[in-house]
């Protein structure tokens, strides 16, 4: 299988373009996948320039170049800072994230990533991780099933369905994702039930793979590995995400104003470089999952106090 194949790189000149890449610079990708946006960063890269890239999924590994300037860590994202350190890297010049799950992924059955087959309810996008859209679904609360189906998910039949799935696991497992389906179905919104089950799916993928902690402790870190004028190049698929990822870019804080000096100047550590892009008609056509992408971009930038 090819990177192509696994998986089609979404905003590809636009997000690498908004690195703004130097030739001798050090740049991490951290959502590697099919290696179609370290191929793009690797062709404008000098021989003394650097790329590490991160992937948790090990089926990604089948994807790398054969290139020496180029290294695959096979971690979460959030870890980022622990594994340069121990490579010895310390500040790099740009970061690119291309968030959410890949087309290889959704397209494994076996994966339980996607509402079109029947798989067991999986969802780890690392498959030695404990957690399992089988514990969440046969062994959450209540309570924890209806917060993670409203907040993940933004379904306003969250809580009957966390009872559904409650009564209907206590007569027998949830196995399958046919199975998981069926117990729901009666609460999706008629004609748009393929969208419920999407956000059903994405609700229950987010928990098992923490991935907003995930983002939060990524932007967290870009801001103490990025040297000043390094860019972070970030797609995204969803509000919650992209609600994220706007607010630190803008404040560098995830709730609450920007902070501001005596004078009123900013505290942000970052500066938005241009303005939301999305994917144009032409790729959206070419590639229909790249329709709900949001791409930002934002410099690190010193902050300086300035007292009265």
């Amino acid at each position: 299988m090819t990177g192509m194949n696994y998986h089609s790189p979404v905003l590809l000149k636009e997000s690498v373009a908004g690195l703004n890449i130097r030739q001798d610079g050090v740049y991490v990708d951290v959502t590697f996948g099919g290696g179609g946006h370290s191929r793009e960063i690797l062709k404008q890269l000098g021989p003394g320039g650097r790329l590490i890239a991160f992937d948790q999924d090990e089926d990604a590994r089948a994807n790398q170049p054969d290139d020496d300037r180029f290294l695959l860590i096979e971690e979460n994202f959030r870890f980022i800072k622990r594994f340069l350190k121990f490579y010895g890297i310390l500040k790099v010049d740009g970061i690119l994230a291309d968030l959410g799950v890949s087309s290889h992924q959704f397209d494994q059955p076996e994966r339980g990533f996607s509402t079109r087959f029947e798989g067991a309810l999986d969802m780890r996008m690392r498959r030695k991780d404990a957690l399992s859209a089988r514990e969440v679904v046969n062994s959450y609360s209540f309570e924890d099933l209806r917060r993670i189906l409203s907040e993940y998910g933004e379904l306003r039949k969250a809580g009957p369905m966390a009872g559904a799935i409650v009564r209907a696991r206590d007569k027998r497992p949830i196995e399958s994702t046919v199975e998981l389906n069926e117990v729901i179905m009666d609460y999706l919104q008629k004609g748009k039930e393929f969208k419920g089950l999407a956000q059903v799916y994405q609700a229950i993928r987010m928990e098992v793979n923490q991935e907003l902690p995930a983002l939060k402790e990524l932007l967290q870190q870009a801001e103490q590995l990025l040297r000043i004028g390094g860019r972070l190049s970030l797609i995204s698929y969803h509000s919650l995400e992209d609600r994220l990822v706007k607010r630190y870019m803008r404040s560098g804080k995830f709730e609450g104003e920007v902070e501001k000096d005596f004078y009123g100047n900013p505290l942000a550590p970052f500066k938005s470089i241009g303005k939301l892009i999305t994917p144009s008609p032409e790729e959206i056509e070419r590639n229909p999952r790249s329709r709900s992408a949001k791409l930002r971009i934002a410099e690190r930038i010193e902050v300086i106090k300035k007292d009265k």
